[in-house]
């Protein structure tokens, strides 16, 4: 479980519990703190109160050991080598990943420069899958894709829910948060958050 007690950044100051095999979708106009709110969970910046996993602080482990365990996809994934295979550790055991969310299995030599955005997305997802962490947090990973790849994304994502893993989700597709999320969490400009069910 992981558990969120009096966040603090800017104008944020939340608490929540986040259960094993549970899926929270996290809503709310742009500049609300939905990016904020996930990057602080992370430990990617600055923020007061305090974050577990299973009772362990966030602090009681290395950041690199924390963002294995409890994993931030940025909307817009981040790239630093030329190629797409470069940015996987074990290239083959994210090929099944990423044919089954569209892409050719021999993507793996393209340049990043040719892929769309949604390419981009799809295979940030992979990459933070590879990973198999205990907790999600994942950033409008849907945002550039068209419906099909909207599909395989949630399918996918309900798959390591239903195997344990936690996830909050943000979306501004109030659709996808009822299909997704057994709680929905709608942050309020004052930096709070209402809870409500699908």
């Amino acid at each position: 479980m992981l558990t969120v007690n009096g966040l603090k950044r800017l104008h944020l100051c939340v608490s929540f519990d986040l259960q094993d095999g549970e899926c929270v979708a996290l809503q709310g106009p742009s500049g609300v703190g939905k990016t904020l709110l996930l990057r602080s969970i992370a430990d990617l910046d600055p923020n007061e109160g305090t974050v577990k996993l299973d009772g362990t602080l966030r602090e009681a482990m290395p950041a690199p050991a924390w963002r294995r365990r409890v994993t931030y996809l940025a909307a817009e994934p981040g790239w630093w080598s030329d190629t797409v295979r470069e940015h996987f550790t074990a290239w083959d055991d994210a090929l099944p990943l990423v044919t089954r969310l569209g892409l050719p299995d021999d993507c793996g030599p393209w340049s990043i420069q040719r892929l769309s955005t949604g390419e981009r997305q799809r295979l940030g997802l992979v990459r933070a899958l590879v990973l198999r962490s205990r907790v999600l947090l994942l950033d409008e990973p849907t945002s550039a894709l068209d419906p099909a790849s909207v599909t395989a994304v949630e399918a996918l994502i309900a798959e390591r829910i239903a195997n344990g893993t936690s996830v909050l989700w943000s979306t501004h597709d109030h659709g996808q948060a009822r299909r997704v999320g057994s709680r929905i969490f709608a942050m309020k400009s004052d930096g709070g958050i209402e809870e409500s069910r699908p």
